[in-house]
């Protein structure tokens, strides 16, 4: 058989490992049972959330003064979360608008506070992310929210934003595990899990627990993060399936090394596209080399006969899931951390086939 590799945007490409240890795992977890069909109540499964928690505050080096939240949903509800919980009677926050999923961010806002739009590229297609001196902060925000990375225009920050003396609130979806974190700055980031974490159904939620008790009144339960926290994330049913699967990846991935190791890898994969695809004629990336993402890359070919055939000939070579994302066109390399690094080489071994042929 052909050799896989799903370079998907999300759900995302799993490790390997991972993947086989669940197909063993799912006839007989735990008693003749799957995880699947056990109680989130049974000592086993409580063991297995102490440990998920603990080996996701070593990667990062959480500090103790914040919460982990394993909350149900994707990182689409906790547009509404952030301002439900801390805008702690403030009318407005301020947004950085980079791409789709941070301008989404500030609409959902709009139902629950007058958020203000710091700066937004979207003029320039997203292809950059603003440059600073253009910023305008509100007096009065509650917070700064922005979007670490920009999943389907290729946008990156590579450091933490000036927020004017505000907590950073960040989405952290698509590049959570990439990198090294410095917390001082941060009152919350969020993450839904499937992109470097598992697969979707779940949102995990670091909150400095100062911040937590601040709920709007009308905040829904589920979506209240002092009773998520509580509730040590059991307030209702949890999806046991996601966290199982997050458990294994994270053993996974602590056995890649730490996180400086990890982020090196994901640059090295990085930097091996960007310096394909510069030195091509064929094909282009219309993002601005300071903004650009180290995790999902857009790029185009002469036309789009060209990506249809394109697109058509890697996924019969084992390429999968290369397809740009709708409202841009185009294709997209997504590298994830259980994306190897010979799956990028080998990608970028049939681009350059596919270059010289057409």
């Amino acid at each position: 058989m052909t050799t896989i590799y799903n370079f998907g945007a999300g759900p995302a490409c799993l490790p390997q490992e991972v993947l086989l240890q669940i197909k063993d795992d799912i006839p007989n977890w735990y008693e003749g049972m799957s995880v699947l069909e056990i109680s989130h109540r049974l000592p086993i499964f409580m063991a297995l959330i102490d440990t998920i928690e603990q080996n996701f505050r070593t990667l990062l080096s959480i500090p103790d003064e914040f919460a982990v939240l394993f909350m149900h949903g994707g990182a689409r509800s906790q547009f509404a979360a952030v301002p439900l919980n801390l805008l702690k009677g403030a009318k407005t926050a301020d947004y950085l608008v980079t791409g789709m999923w941070s301008a989404l961010a500030l609409e959902e806002a709009k139902k629950y506070c007058q958020p203000h739009c710091v700066a937004s590229s979207q003029s320039q297609h997203y292809t950059a992310i603003p440059p600073e001196a253009s910023w305008v902060f509100e007096k009065d925000a509650a917070y700064f929210h922005y979007t670490d990375n920009e999943t389907v225009h290729g946008v990156e920050f590579l450091t933490a934003p000036n927020s004017k003396g505000k907590w950073l609130v960040s989405d952290m979806t698509s590049n959570i595990l990439t990198k090294p974190l410095d917390f001082s700055r941060y009152g919350l980031i969020y993450a839904s899990t499937q992109k470097n974490l598992g697969v979707a159904g779940m949102t995990l939620v670091i909150v400095r627990k100062t911040l937590l008790g601040h709920a709007h009144p009308f905040t829904p339960s589920t979506l209240n993060y002092e009773l998520v926290a509580h509730s040590n994330s059991l307030l209702n049913t949890p999806s046991v399936f996601c966290w199982y699967v997050l458990g294994l990846v994270l053993k996974w991935t602590l056995k890649q090394g730490n996180i400086e190791k990890i982020a090196n890898l994901c640059q090295q994969k990085a930097d091996l596209v960007y310096h394909f695809i510069d030195s091509s004629d064929f094909y282009t990336n219309p993002i601005s080399k300071e903004s650009r993402s180290r995790v999902n890359m857009p790029f185009h070919l002469p036309t789009p006969a060209l990506e249809e055939s394109f697109l058509k000939q890697a996924s019969e070579q084992g390429f999968k899931q290369l397809k740009g994302h709708k409202n841009i066109g185009g294709c997209r390399i997504s590298l994830y951390n259980a994306m190897p690094l010979l799956g990028v080489e080998k990608l970028i071994d049939f681009m350059r086939a596919f270059e010289r042929k057409h």
